[in-house]
Order: structure tokens, then sequence, then C-alpha cells
């Protein structure tokens, strides 16, 4: 089925069986708890065409992940704002800082500005502790999990053991954010590399369209580095939402026709996942419809 079907279906279903909730930023949501969307990356690559999905971002955002890096100044370099918001609340929340975000942005890109052990960190750097004989924990090499479950891919597909997860609770008061999509698990069967992420929270207008493009962006990656093709990337959700002041817009996404979905090819085999960038990708024939903006409410 077409991504734009699968996600439509699935917004039009938070739209009629969603409830009415509160949330944290004040914005109030239209809820559904528990549903789940599935993409065949071998009917195309999922980037949405009823509105434009900024692929460049995207991609550098998951990079970024995937170079266990959690400093905002690697994406301000590239002009990637997506974490700005996030990072100048944790500014102002536990630093108590006076800069105004326009200052606090120029002081990033000379200084940096570390979010905490989050996504990059967990998937490349997870603590690992052990009981040094005296009753008090003694640090021991970091849990580099994604380029474990990688190497585990090459020899031992069959596992089911292959997952990520972004979900440490000792850290997660150290963090700017909260992880959103906090597991993920690998499955290889007859050839092909499928990909089942489960996220506690999800905007669905704003940010599950970005989700989904970048998880099937990893599953591209990581099948060319273990010889695979890519098979499914199954998407489950907690809380799925709709903010209330999305609801317009949604509906507009909805009703527009959906156009051919792009190819993605990666052009390069590296040994290391953190050795990817834009130039190893190509997405072809990517021709959405005009992007259609929406106020972020920041902390999920």
């Amino acid at each position: 089925m077409h991504a734009d079907l699968v996600y439509n279906n699935m917004a039009a279903r938070i739209l009629n069986e969603g409830k009415r909730k509160g949330d944290r930023t004040g914005t109030g949501t239209i809820s559904l708890f528990g549903p789940q969307m599935e993409f065949d990356l071998k009917e195309g690559f999922p980037a949405l065409t009823n509105k434009a999905i900024p692929f460049r971002i995207v991609g550098e955002e998951l990079f970024w992940f995937a170079r266990g890096d959690t400093d905002i100044k690697s994406l301000l370099e590239k002009n990637v704002n997506i974490w700005t918001d996030d990072a100048y609340r944790d500014y102002k929340s536990h630093i108590e800082g006076t800069l105004s975000k326009e200052e606090f942005v120029e002081a990033v890109k000379d200084y940096g500005y570390d979010l905490g052990p989050i996504y990059g960190h967990q998937w490349r750097s997870w603590k690992d502790y052990e009981d040094d004989g005296t009753g008090y924990a003694t640090s021991k090499e970091p849990i580099d999990q994604l380029q474990d479950v990688i190497e585990e891919i090459k020899n031992n597909p069959d596992s089911r053991r292959l997952l990520v997860t972004a979900w440490n609770p000792s850290d997660i008061p150290d963090m700017a954010l909260p992880p959103c999509h906090v597991l993920f698990q690998f499955y290889v069967q007859d050839g092909e590399l499928s990909c089942k992420m489960y996220q506690r929270s999800a905007d669905f207008f704003l940010g599950v369209p970005f989700n989904i493009a970048s998880y099937a962006l990893l599953v591209h990656i990581i099948a060319k580095m273990t010889g695979l093709k890519v098979g499914k990337f199954i998407h489950t959700f907690g809380d799925a939402h709709i903010y209330s002041n999305h609801e317009e817009q949604i509906k507009l996404q909805l009703s527009r026709t959906p156009k051919p979905m792009p190819k993605l090819v990666v052009k390069t085999v590296h040994e290391r996942i953190e050795d990817y960038t834009m130039d190893d990708i190509e997405l072809i024939g990517y021709e959405p419809h005009p992007t259609i903006k929406g106020k972020l409410s920041v902390g999920n």
C-alpha cells in the first residue's frame, strides 16, 4: 500500500476514534492509544508525498544519532534546527539562563550545547557497571548497542535479540527530552531486513512523518551494510496524537491525492555506521505536494 494511504488511514482513525486529552505542553490533543502502521519498503521509500518532508534534515538528524552525537552545535552547523526549541527550553528550565533564544543560538554556534544522554548516547554509549567487590559500582566500557546489533545481523541473523533501546531510566533526568521513539528491533527473513519501532509519544502531524522516513532510512543503510534487501518498517505507538492546533492542517493533508513514492539508493558500503553522510544516499523521484506548516508544541 502507498505510504500516504497507510498514514492517512491512521490519521483518520485518530481523528475519528481518538479522545480529547490534555498534555504537558498545554496545547491539547486528540489521542489514540496503541495503534500500529506497516510500510512495505520494497514498494518505495515512505517519504510522504501529500506534504513535503525535508529529507535532508531527516538524514542529518539520523546520522547525528548514529554518530552518538548529542551536541546541537553539530546540527546548527548544517542548518538543522529541529532540536533548537528543546535545547532552549532545557537551557531556560535547568540552567535558568537569561539569554534570548537568538542569543542562545549564537552562543551554541561558538561553544556548543549538549542535550544530555539522549538518543545518540544511548544507541552508541550505553553506560555499563559492575560490582567492584566492595559493594560499589564501577564503570565498564560503554555498550555500543547499534554497532553490536549490526554485527549480530551479519553473524546471527535469526537472533531474536536484535534490539536497541533509548529508554534508560537512570539517565532520563539528565536528558533535555526523554526519548519518544524508545525501542526498535530488527528481523531477518528470506534475505530481507525489517524493523519494528515502538514510539511512546507521537506528534502525528509534525513528528511522525519524520520518524517514518528516519527509520526507513536506517533500515536501508543497515541492509546495505549487511548485504540484505529491505523488508518492512512497522511503526507501533503508545500515545498517538494530533495536537488541537493541527486539525485543519492534517485535514488538508488528507485531502490531497498521493503522488508516486520515491526510491532510495544507498550508494556506499561502510564498515561503521557513523561513517555515513548525505553523500552516500540519494532519494530519487520525490516530487511531493507543498509543505504544510504547523506550530511545534515543545516537550512530549
